[in-house]
């Protein structure tokens, strides 16, 4: 009886414990990332001593509370793009003509390739998006604390914290991009490389300024291994090409453009696709001992993909 007794308690001990953790969550989505005023303050000074100080000086704390008052105290499905209208003014600096990247599908990727905005400058390369890749963030109505526990998603609601921050950063990337702009897809995406829908097609590409552009260069990447879905001037690339076109932009689509591939490659030194021939007579070529040849390639082929970083930072 005693023993029955205790896996009944116990039984309703653990069945309480998760009941309030069900309960505890309202969204679907996990809850404001731990630290993140430190992690967002820490952020801006790292941009404007280390990472980009040519954008001058800014009051991180400033920008914080800018930010912040943007969602907190409301209801975490009614907060709108112009929300963050302050926060964006006083994080903004010009992005330099002839470097804006934009993407889809392929963040990390990116991030890597713009090598924090010495190479490109995509939108988490300028301050306003430095500041919050990554993170998610809400508040709660009637209260000036945030929800460690859960954030509404993009089904739950479209206008969360985290979406409307993303809308008003990109509107505000495109309507400041000019020169030469870089659209980065991933050719292997499930769905095709160029989603009709999303940040790039909605955002983005009505708030380019075609005074100011002069090309529009699309690069067309697969993923080292993975599917050949979509190409230059098929299936959804096709659709963004036409599209541009439409607007009268000069357009140009580039498949497996060789430095993004090469930086892929870094993972896969041996992969089929990753492998270089070289173009020198045989008479020419030295001999390889068996045991100095991976390495001997490995080299040669770090140095090739230095030699294309620095021509691409060039242009």
């Amino acid at each position: 009886m005693k023993s029955l007794f205790l896996s009944l308690l116990l039984v309703s001990i653990l069945f309480m414990n998760s009941f309030s953790e069900v309960r505890g969550r309202k969204w679907k989505g996990e809850g404001t990332t731990q630290n993140l005023e430190s992690i967002f303050i820490g952020r801006c000074y790292d941009y404007i001593r280390i990472v980009n100080p040519a954008v001058g000086e800014k009051n991180c704390l400033e920008l914080w509370e800018a930010f912040r008052n943007a969602f907190i105290n409301k209801h975490p499905c009614n907060i709108l793009p112009k929300d963050y209208e302050l926060f964006i003014k006083l994080a903004f600096h010009t992005i330099p003509a002839n470097k804006s990247l934009f993407w889809e599908n392929n963040q990390l990727l990116v991030k890597s390739f713009t090598s924090g905005a010495r190479r490109y400058m995509s939108l988490s390369d300028a301050l306003f998006g430095f500041v919050a890749d990554f993170l998610i963030w809400c508040g709660q109505a009637n209260s000036t604390g945030l929800d460690y526990e859960s954030c509404p998603t993009m089904e739950e609601c479209e206008n969360n914290a985290v979406d409307s921050f993303w809308r008003m950063a990109s509107i505000t990337y495109a309507q400041h991009s000019s020169g030469v702009i870089h659209v980065l897809l991933n050719g292997s995406a499930e769905g095709g490389a160029y989603p009709v829908k999303g940040f790039f097609a909605d955002y983005e590409i009505p708030n380019l300024q075609k005074d100011k552009i002069s090309k529009i260069v699309i690069w067309v990447v697969d993923d080292i291994q993975g599917p050949d879905r979509d190409s230059c001037g098929k299936n959804t690339v096709k659709i963004l090409e036409d599209r541009l076109k439409a607007l009268g932009y000069d357009v140009t689509c580039t498949d497996n453009y060789k430095p993004v591939l090469f930086l892929l490659c870094v993972d896969y030194p041996d992969d089929s696709n990753c492998i270089l021939s070289s173009s020198a007579p045989p008479a020419q070529r030295r001999p390889i001992s068996s045991d100095r040849g991976g390495s001997w390639n490995k080299l040669m082929f770090v140095s090739l993909v230095g030699f294309l970083f620095r021509s691409a930072s060039v242009y």
